[in-house]
């Protein structure tokens, strides 16, 4: 059962990365992934890094590839290159990191937070440079599980943003 669990976990993970850029793009990012596999084993490695660094003429320290490698938690196939490459371009931070963001509005510790008291946090307080408009908030948790008394389920709103839809 744990194993089904997680080949659907993968797959829609894997259906996502490829939802988050068009045709065009997809392709570029796969050149710039066969340039970067100089073995051509479907993952790039170490010594993959090291020849693209040394056709650059850069010679980084093994240490510092090596942190890089570490960096991304694992091998580096296609997928897992489109999804960072997908991160960075959506600008959206690790699923524990929101998760702790949004516990700390969290008072009651209940998981819920409410619509229109995050509302005031997030338009009204701080500095002013900082605040959402309100036309922003509203984008912000378009879709978002809010109830019909205006709670905001923020672990189902996290794995929404990093996951998107369940395909059911």
């Amino acid at each position: 059962m744990a194993d089904k669990k997680a080949k659907k976990a993968a797959q829609r993970a894997t259906s996502n990365v490829f939802t988050m850029f068009d045709q065009k793009q997809v392709q570029e990012f796969k050149e710039a992934f066969g340039l970067m596999d100089q073995d051509r084993d479907g993952t790039i490695s170490l010594d993959d890094l090291k020849e693209v660094y040394a056709s650059l003429g850069k010679s980084p320290k093994d240490t510092e590839l090596k942190q890089m490698l570490e960096e991304t938690g694992g091998p580096v196939n296609f997928t897992k290159l489109l999804q960072m490459f997908g991160d960075r371009l959506h600008g959206t931070d690790a699923e524990d990191i929101l998760m702790h963001g949004f516990k700390a509005f969290d008072e009651e510790g209940k998981g819920f937070l409410n619509r229109d008291s995050f509302r005031e946090l997030l338009t009204a307080e701080g500095r002013p440079n900082e605040r959402l408009t309100d036309v922003e908030f509203t984008q912000m948790l378009e879709g978002a599980p809010i109830d019909n008394k205006g709670q905001l389920d923020y672990a189902a709103f996290t794995k929404l943003i990093k996951r998107g839809k369940d395909d059911e």
